[in-house]
């Protein structure tokens, strides 16, 4: 029989005879602990993935739409040197990497006024789409500011989705990726962590997917209470929150 599919972990078998559906997957189970809040976690490292959310310009650096904006980028550049230490040593360990970031259309006809007012509530400055003064147009895919920081290699070999709503699962194809590939346990990264971290993980919650927040690769802008009440919401209803240290001793034990 000849396997047929574009992953190990959902393949047919297929004969000029017959087809086998049961999908026996090939890859053993590698069961890792972590030290985790609010409880200890024993994960399957190779039916997990890390989704990297949103460490674009226009969220980390100068120039981009938060600092034309005015906000201090500083809480968002946070999480780039936790990440970029992680990703080498997932990607050594054989556990994906999803870089999930904004990108939308030039024509914004996929974007509903609810969406531009979130950008820019009384329509002044430059919203969702457009160009900033002497920059480039914000969150556009292909632009300047939808690109992820210098500091980060997203590589190649890595996955990477295009998203045009705050939660990463709505109108992409990061469900049907992350099913095809076996994913079970999705460790979380990226900003903001209380806007599109959450909304992300929390659809991620709703579909069943087991849901782990790295707090040292996480930040936001937003005032302190938001994160408080992020971390709060992770641990209480949707999941698990540990730091990228403990995943990695995990996966070194």
């Amino acid at each position: 029989m000849k396997p047929m599919g574009s992953h190990a972990g959902n393949l047919w078998q297929v004969s000029e005879a017959r087809v086998d559906l049961s999908r026996a997957d090939t890859r053993p189970v590698r069961a890792i602990d972590i030290d985790a809040q609010p409880q200890a976690l024993t994960v399957d490292a190779h039916r997990s993935a890390l989704v990297v959310v949103d460490m674009q310009n226009d969220f980390c650096s100068k120039g981009g739409y938060l600092d034309y904006r005015g906000i201090d980028i500083t809480p968002d550049r946070a999480p780039i040197a936790p990440i970029a230490a992680l990703v080498p040593v997932l990607r050594a360990e054989g556990v994906p990497i999803v870089w999930l970031n904004w990108g939308v259309r030039r024509d914004l006809l996929n974007i509903h006024p609810s969406l531009l007012h979130a950008h820019t509530q009384d329509g002044s400055g430059a919203g969702l789409g457009e160009r900033i003064p002497g920059g480039a147009e914000i969150l556009r895919k292909g632009s300047w500011g939808a690109q992820i920081v210098d500091e980060l290699d997203p590589g190649e070999q890595d996955i990477h989705v295009t998203k045009h709503r705050f939660s990463g699962f709505w109108d992409t194809e990061l469900d049907s990726i992350l099913r095809n590939m076996g994913i079970r346990t999705l460790f979380f990264a990226g900003v903001n962590a209380d806007q599109c971290v959450m909304t992300t993980l929390e659809d991620a919650s709703f579909l069943g997917y087991d849901v782990v927040m790295l707090r040292d690769c996480v930040g936001t802008t937003s005032p302190d209470y938001c994160m408080q009440a992020t971390e709060y919401n992770v641990k209480l209803l949707y999941g698990f929150m540990t730091g990228s240290d403990a995943l990695v001793r995990g996966l070194r034990a």
